[in-house]
């Protein structure tokens, strides 16, 4: 008897730590593209005003939720001037802005 015991308690305990091994290894899958697309969430705003000179955008806006940020009116600054291209105060937008080296960048705009 004792010369079945030991390899069968050999064999539970590897696979047994082969087990919790691979519950780690799910901890840390990478993101998947849904995860990716809801930090990159559209916000609603209204056009305050547009200095295209200086790629800056004055934003009646609503929460924005990846920021934590709540609705305020703000001067934003763009990414690339040719989002504020046809953008004039009093349109309706939605935007995507994040945090690069504590500024907030205005990355997609769209009327």
């Amino acid at each position: 008897m004792m010369k079945f015991l030991k390899p069968t308690l050999s064999v539970l305990v590897l696979c047994g730590g082969l087990s919790c091994g691979m519950t780690g290894m799910a901890q840390t899958a990478p993101q998947t593209p849904q995860t990716r697309s809801s930090a990159a969430a559209f916000t609603e705003a209204e056009v305050k005003k547009v200095d295209l000179s200086t790629g800056k955008v004055t934003l009646r806006h609503g929460e924005i939720k990846s920021l934590d940020m709540p609705p305020m009116t703000m001067v934003f600054t763009v990414k690339d001037k040719s989002l504020l291209q046809g953008v004039v105060a009093g349109d309706q937008v939605r935007f995507v802005v994040v945090s690069e080296n504590g500024k907030l960048v205005i990355t997609e705009l769209v009327k």
